[in-house]
């Protein structure tokens, strides 16, 4: 076989003509697979650093409910409520942060980034949770600290030769921890 394509390659007649022009639309759909996978990875990659992002914010926008915890040596979400500390967490508005940095538009319970007139993603299904830090643990250094984590769906579509193929579907996971740097 090695040697019968040297032969063809080699031959000067012509014959190896069609083989070239099959090898190069072979490598320009691979390239065109290739580039579609990448556009793929390089969306989900934005829309996680955005959701990072956001949910990074929420955890900031909750230090003043955390300062009091860090003045006690840790770093829950509590504040006084008379003789007592009751808990104080915000989720904040981790959509609405969404919406603004990554321009999208809320349709149908989906938010929808489009270009050119055509969807470019969608987002869905966003799930925070914030875990707070416990109250006046026994062992600060060993307990956990006030965290949140975020799950969101993510689906964009996807095309290729033309034609749209089934839409490429992920579940984003986020999570942004309260450290005290003081």
């Amino acid at each position: 076989m090695r040697k019968k394509l040297k032969h063809i390659l080699k031959d000067r007649r012509g014959f190896s003509f069609p083989l070239v022009v099959a090898v190069a639309l072979a490598l320009v759909l691979i390239l065109c697979g290739i580039s579609e996978y990448l556009r793929l990875c390089i969306i989900a990659s934005g829309v996680r650093d955005a959701v990072q992002s956001a949910i990074v914010a929420t955890v900031t926008d909750n230090y003043s409910n955390v300062y009091y915890g860090v003045r006690e040596g840790y770093s829950g979400g509590y504040r006084p409520s008379g003789s007592s500390w009751v808990g104080s967490v915000s989720t904040g508005d981790i959509y609405g942060r969404l919406d603004r940095n990554l321009g999208l538009k809320n349709e149908n319970g989906a938010h929808v980034k489009e270009a050119g007139g055509a969807e470019k993603f969608k987002i869905s299904g966003l799930s925070v949770t914030i875990q707070n830090a416990p109250l006046a643990p026994s062992n600060p250094a060993n307990s956990p600290a006030f965290a949140a984590d975020a799950t969101i769906q993510l689906e964009v579509p996807v095309s290729f030769g033309g034609k749209t193929l089934s839409p490429m579907h992920a579940t984003l996971k986020v999570r942004a921890k309260y450290m005290p740097v003081f």
